[in-house]
């Protein structure tokens, strides 16, 4: 009996990676998971600067200043305006998501049909066809197909998520329409476990309040990962092998 090359290859790949996973983790006995390093995130590797549909451009304003005033236009202070407005400025994003979701479908789909085929009259060949067909044939009714599929399908979402926290982000792109690109990654590490916040998204400058602050729900095309790495994450997560065995098994 041969195995075909790409089942004997998928086991390979999955005893190397298997044995790469326990080295790691036999490397990390009675050890603390590491913490990245504070990293430049337009240098990352999966960084890519962001485009998005501008308005034509405009005739360039002149920052006007009145004679014999402190205040100057738009500041939200009296010497100047603390908001974060050019890159690697800090700014701070509230995060309060309570969502919940209850979603229930059910699918019923059922279909009978049937077609009957015989030779009743066939230029008097008909009763010939006894001598070469099993005895009790009827040549009226030579051939009887019948089909009733019948589906059901039921799915069930039920899910709630909620976090509550305040996380710093950094200003990493301004783009020509004034729109302010940031990032923000913070790691916390409690015993043997790290748990990884990152952001990244697109604010106005008008929704940045005058504490610097910004909630989440104000920020364009956000994506927030909460997540993390450790012990307890290793228990969570199934081995390499059965993860494989469930995308190969067709049961």
């Amino acid at each position: 009996m041969t195995f075909p090359k790409n089942i004997l290859l998928i086991s390979a790949c999955a005893l190397v990676t298997s044995a790469c996973q326990t080295v790691e983790q036999l490397s990390r006995i009675n050890d603390l998971p590491p913490i990245t390093q504070i990293q430049n995130p337009t240098a990352h590797p999966n960084y890519r600067p962001v485009t998005m549909p501008m308005p034509s451009p405009e005739e360039p304003q002149t920052n006007v200043r009145h004679v014999n005033s402190l205040w100057q236009p738009g500041a939200r202070a009296f010497f100047k305006d603390q908001r974060a407005h050019r890159v690697g400025d800090i700014l701070t994003v509230n995060i309060n998501i309570n969502d919940t979701a209850d979603i229930t479908n059910t699918t019923t789909r059922s279909r009978e049909t049937g077609e009957k085929f015989g030779a009743e009259n066939l230029f008097g060949l008909e009763t010939q066809l006894t001598k070469v067909l099993p005895e009790g044939v009827d040549p009226a009714k030579l051939v009887g197909i019948s089909n009733k599929p019948t589906h059901k399908g039921t799915g069930t979402i039920k899910r709630t998520e909620k976090i509550n926290m305040k996380f710093a982000a950094s200003i990493v792109q301004v783009l020509p329409n004034g729109n302010l690109v940031v990032a923000g990654r913070q790691e916390t590490r409690v015993n043997y476990e790290v748990r990884e916040m990152v952001l990244t998204g697109i604010v106005r400058p008008e929704d940045i309040s005058s504490a610097n602050t910004i909630p989440y729900e104000k920020i364009a095309e956000a994506r927030i990962s909460y997540g993390g790495r450790g012990q307890i994450n290793d228990m969570q997560q199934p081995p390499y092998g059965q993860q494989i065995l469930n995308a190969l098994s067709p049961f």
